[in-house]
């Protein structure tokens, strides 16, 4: 009786597990697949953290800023942003305003971005229903705007753009570094932090430039850049011309240092090009005006994905063969060597070969 018992057992657990295998392959396209190293593809970063919104609170026209707090939060340094999961699953990026020292909350201010000018609902939904008491996840916090290691600074910021140079210029000010900051908007009202600002710079001491457009125009970049010593540090946050702007005049000698949130433009242009899933056995043409993420998404319903700006690294592939243009603003030059953010990078070539 017992050996009847244990052969019975043994069956059950068997068609349990063949239909659990059977419901798992029609799910899951690309299972079962060959054993390998553990995968980069679709991994998240960082781990995610669960967030009260303890303060929701206007700044400046059109800006909220957010206080989100916790306990034994991650550390970060200036320069560095969180992505926070928004409630329709939609993940943003956003750039650490507050204190680093404050271990208990995160603190991040972003503008109400029209969709007649490009927003694409995220920021409507951290002004809307990102109210006090609301819980959010955020991951993070991740640094690709680190504060440079120099003898002199130099600030431009533009509108929302001040969020992560405000506390580079603590830091800045605190250390005794020689500095100083353009900042522009299109009127003083909008300016977030603008009176902080204004009071780290000091009375008469010159080292705060403020450019309010309706009232004196677009600043002069290369009037204000004027002899910056060399080896200052440059850097540089706000919309993608500023950045381009105040490249064009850059003084000789100094190093720039740059904070995008819209993926980077190519010179290249797009061409059509073919993408071999290696894994799957499957080949998808990319069209020129389509992304590499879209067009596998058409036949891999399920591949990860998340923010399609380059940022979040949730559809992260490993590349097995084939030349990369990269075109986002995440991975590290180890990272680039055989991956790739499907979700904005392309081939400089006809054809890739990815770990899929």
């Amino acid at each position: 009786m017992p050996r009847i018992r244990t052969v019975a057992l043994v069956a059950g657990v068997a068609l349990l597990t063949r239909r659990a295998l059977r419901r798992r392959i029609e799910t899951s396209p690309l299972w079962p697949l060959p054993a390998l190293e553990e995968p980069i593809s679709g991994q998240p970063r960082s781990r995610a953290l669960r967030l009260r919104v303890a303060r929701h609170e206007t700044v400046a026209d059109g800006v909220v800023q957010l206080r989100l707090e916790g306990t034994d939060l991650p550390p970060w340094q200036p320069g560095a942003h969180l992505d926070i999961v928004l409630p329709s699953g939609l993940v943003r990026q956003y750039s650490l305003c507050g204190d680093p020292e404050d271990s208990s909350s995160y603190t991040v201010a972003t503008r109400l971005i029209p969709a007649d000018q490009g927003g694409r609902g995220g920021s409507r939904e951290v002004h809307e229903q990102l109210g006090e008491g609301a819980e959010v996840e955020v991951r993070g916090p991740r640094n690709r705007f680190p504060l440079a290691d120099a003898a002199s600074y130099v600030f431009v910021a533009g509108g929302i753009g001040i969020t992560p140079i405000l506390p580079m210029l603590r830091a800045v000010e605190a250390s005794g570094a020689r500095w100083r900051l353009l900042y522009g908007g299109r009127s003083r009202a909008s300016m977030p932090f603008l009176e902080e600002v204004e009071k780290l710079g000091g009375a008469g001491r010159g080292q705060v430039t403020v450019v309010a457009e309706d009232e004196a125009g677009l600043p002069d970049l290369a009037a204000f850049l004027d002899g910056t010593p060399q080896g200052a540090a440059v850097h540089v946050c706000g919309p993608e011309a500023l950045m381009d702007a105040v490249d064009a005049v850059l003084p000789d000698g100094c190093s720039l240092h740059l904070e995008r949130f819209t993926p980077r433009t190519s010179t290249d242009g797009n061409a059509a090009f073919e993408v071999e899933l290696r894994r799957s056995g499957r080949t998808v043409a990319v069209a020129a005006d389509t992304t590499v993420l879209a067009a596998i998404r058409a036949e891999l319903p399920n591949t990860a994905y998340s923010c399609q700006q380059g940022f979040c690294g949730t559809c992260q592939q490993r590349v097995v063969e084939g030349e990369i243009d990269h075109r986002d603003e995440l991975l590290t030059d180890d990272e680039r060597a055989d991956s790739m953010l499907i979700c904005v990078s392309r081939a400089r070539g006809e054809r890739l070969v990815l770990d899929m």
